[in-house]
């Protein structure tokens, strides 16, 4: 039990899951049917954290939820990411998700088209990401 709380704190779960009634124990329905959008995504994350897999693939991890939310759920993520303990693949649409990874792959029409970290893909005038950095700014 100590292992799940410990990556239910690293996951920013903790928190919430320690004030249902039953604690930890309680049953949340079908699917998660109670408990948020921002609660299931911190809960998948400390599910990752305890199977601590070589490799992690986070599918868009962030793009259903509000701003809160997206808040909490990309402060674990960070976290997860700084244990630098695994390679871990992120598929995103939102600026937010991927700035501080440690690289970038741009794919547009199926194909990398760039490749490097925010800063340097930044130093590209007119590149896709710059681009798509200043659409998202505005």
């Amino acid at each position: 039990m100590q292992d799940i709380e410990t990556a239910a704190k690293n996951a920013n779960a903790h928190a919430f899951i320690s004030s249902f009634p039953d604690g930890y124990h309680t049953q949340v329905g079908d699917r998660g049917a109670q408990v948020s959008g921002g609660q299931k995504q911190r809960i998948a994350i400390a599910r990752a954290i305890i199977k601590d897999p070589a490799i992690l693939l986070l599918d868009e991890a962030t793009s259903a939820l509000d701003t809160e939310s997206e808040r909490v759920v990309q402060a674990s993520l960070d976290a997860l990411l700084q244990q630098r303990k695994r390679t871990t693949i992120i598929v995103a649409h939102r600026l937010s998700t991927i700035r501080n990874v440690d690289v970038i792959a741009v794919v547009h029409d199926g194909k990398v088209v760039e490749l490097g970290s925010h800063d340097e893909l930044m130093l590209i005038s007119g590149g896709f990401y710059q681009t798509l950095v200043s659409r998202t700014l505005q």
